[in-house]
């Protein structure tokens, strides 16, 4: 592989498409990125346009390269990630969407979990699947789809619709609609994936009645699956790494032995804890999902626990309320008040996510005196977010046999740093930040080029990981226990708020 080469990184997210030149040591070499709308059509639900997803996506792509100075022919390797369970319907003939992308946050069809758990199958979803029963995923969002968009079934039954997450949608484009396929870390996100056997379970299908045909080919995380249509670069680019954001994320990170973890810091919070070459049943209500599966055969599998509401917990203080009128004005704000006056923000605003599962819950924010200031507040929210974290940290303890020595983080808000100190302390374990924050984007990247060569193997990337800075707990265990029991009050206070009445 020529030393003189780089990777293209596609980072396609919840609010915003990035894409990154890396070279061999990891570092940005140009980056590109572009905000596109977010849709609210009603309450619970969650859109984006299937266009400005791939439009946003190709044009910091070309950014990117320009920024970087290179060509096509430079580029050794493409990866992408993306954000997980948001779903897409589109024409095979066309390559046209049929609907809206329903995105991952979107609670439309809990009506249809509510069903198929009345009916008895939340235990197969949960054995089968290792996923909970929830609208996060995307086979009851794909179900809500072809019930509610007029003609969608028949055409699935004939075969004419293709069903993807963002990566099959950006594999699609990218190739011409040569290449239908979902990377296995995304295909165990649908609630559709046998996560023992490694392919699409039929028993699932015939539950959700999902028709088979319009299901992608699954491939490995790490493999060139296919090559972009050259005049969209200048030239054609081998794609070889895909991964859902979270399991890139931890990839980026360097988690390759059981017992590492990270947790990404971003719209929602996700920790992931590699639990080894076999999945993990959990009795405290975590996911069990695929890491990546490499081009040598190799699985690695994951403890997740999803938070749903994190760093949008501080876009709302700021576009809400108007507490504050920038996101990195927060820490400031809240660090001019040495706790938070006994207030908690519990912030359901789509429910509550691992170990909760509580889809009708509700924001709430109790303890209020005449006393509280935004300040209060404003700690309040920040504390959410490590608050949630550590119920998640310590189900993972109790599904595994791995003993944490520390903790991995990145994303926007683990730029915080009282942020960070306030989760080491509510988990009693460090917590680590590497000098380099890009872990999602590095994470593709990684997979994309360990399966061209351009990087040796697993040891040679996990060298390069660097640390930035450690954040030492100094909270008393009984401290820590207080704080936990305190803070599952207030979440037992948003419990249930939405259910529909009789």
């Amino acid at each position: 592989m020529a030393q003189d080469k780089y990777i293209l990184a596609l980072d396609q997210g919840t609010t915003s498409s990035r894409a990154m030149v890396l070279d061999r040591q990891g570092a940005v070499r140009g980056l590109g990125q572009q905000e596109f709308r977010q849709h609210y059509p009603q309450p619970g639900w969650v859109e984006h346009d299937p266009q400005d997803i791939w439009r946003s996506q190709l044009e910091t792509a070309r950014v990117a390269l320009r920024n970087a100075g290179i060509a096509a022919a430079d580029v050794a390797a493409l990866g992408i990630t993306n954000q997980r369970e948001t779903t897409l319907l589109w024409e095979r003939a066309s390559g046209r969407a049929i609907g809206p992308a329903i995105v991952w946050q979107d609670r439309r069809s809990a009506g249809i979990c509510d069903r198929l758990r009345e009916q008895g199958h939340e235990t197969l979803f949960r054995e089968r699947a290792g996923l909970q029963l929830d609208a996060y995923f995307s086979g009851t969002k794909l179900a809500w789809m072809l019930e509610h968009i007029p003609g969608a079934r028949k055409q699935a039954e004939r075969g004419e619709l293709a069903f993807g997450t963002v990566d099959s949608w950006l594999v699609w484009q990218l190739t011409g609609g040569a290449v239908h396929s979902m990377d296995i870390s995304n295909a165990s996100r649908t609630l559709m994936l046998d996560l023992r056997r490694g392919h699409w379970s039929d028993e699932l299908l015939q539950v959700l009645d999902i028709p088979r045909a319009l299901l992608p080919q699954i491939s490995p995380s790490s493999a060139v699956i296919g090559k972009t249509l050259p005049e969209l670069f200048g030239g054609a680019i081998p794609i070889a790494g895909v991964a859902g954001d979270q399991q890139a994320a931890t990839f980026g990170q360097a988690c390759f032995e059981p017992g590492m973890a990270k947790n990404t810091y971003g719209t929602g919070c996700f920790m992931l804890l590699n639990v080894g070459d076999a999945p993990v049943a959990s009795a405290h209500r975590l996911l069990s999902t695929v890491g990546w599966t490499l081009d040598d055969g190799r699985t690695d599998y994951m403890l997740e626990g999803s938070v749903f509401v994190a760093g949008a917990a501080i876009q709302w203080l700021r576009d809400g309320l108007k507490l504050i009128e920038r996101a990195d004005q927060v820490q400031a704000l809240a660090a001019s008040v040495a706790d938070t006056g006994d207030v908690y923000l519990v912030p359901a605003f789509t429910g509550l996510g691992a170990p909760h599962w509580d889809p009708y819950a509700r924001g709430t924010l109790v303890g209020l005196t005449r006393g509280t200031t935004r300040a209060h507040i404003a700690r309040a929210a920040l504390e959410s977010i490590a608050l949630q974290s550590a119920d998640l940290m310590q189900a993972m303890r109790a599904d595994s046999s791995c003993e944490l020595s520390e903790l991995r983080v990145d994303g926007g808000a683990a730029r915080n740093d009282l942020l960070m100190q306030m989760q080491a302390d509510l988990l009693g374990v460090p917590v680590v930040r590497p000098r380099n924050a890009e872990s999602t984007a590095l994470g593709a990247a990684r997979l994309a080029g360990l399966a061209v060569g351009y990087w040796s193997g697993l040891d040679e990337i996990a060298s390069q990981w660097q640390l930035e800075r450690r954040f030492e707990p100094a909270w008393s265990q009984d401290r820590r226990q207080a704080r936990m029991a305190r803070w599952h009050q207030a979440v037992a206070l948003s419990r249930d708020w939405a259910r529909p009445g009789p």
